[in-house]
């Protein structure tokens, strides 16, 4: 059974930064997801288990940085110059396989955390 455990959302001004920390039960490919209310959920960023290969959104691209520490099976999701636009649920996600951008290609979920940025 694979675990995802999502913490560090929270309230922030625009402009402002905040970490996300996922911790997995074991090591996969990655990704991070997100919600607004009424929208589809949206590809943000994904990093295979090895870090060969790092993908980002282009509406994240240059303020928010994928990153992991295999030994603690963690992932973080850096978010810097945040938007009221970035409001939304962000999910960690993870797949025994490569990663992607498709949200089909996970088949395991976080339970999300909360984003809100002010303006």
């Amino acid at each position: 059974q694979v675990q995802l455990v999502e913490s560090g959302g929270g309230l922030v001004q625009a402009g402002g930064s905040l970490r996300l920390s996922c911790a997995a039960s074991g090591l996969y490919a990655m990704a991070w997801f997100r919600q607004a209310p009424g929208t589809e959920r949206e590809f943000v960023a994904a990093i295979t288990w090895s870090l060969s290969s790092i993908y980002y959104a282009d509406s994240v691209k240059g303020r928010f940085t994928i990153s992991r520490d295999n030994a603690k099976n963690t992932v973080y999701l850096q978010m810097n110059s945040l938007k009221p636009e970035d409001t939304a649920v962000y999910y960690c996600a993870a797949n025994r396989g490569s990663a992607g951008s498709s949200s089909s290609g996970y088949p395991y979920w976080g339970q999300g955390t909360q984003v809100t940025v002010s303006s």
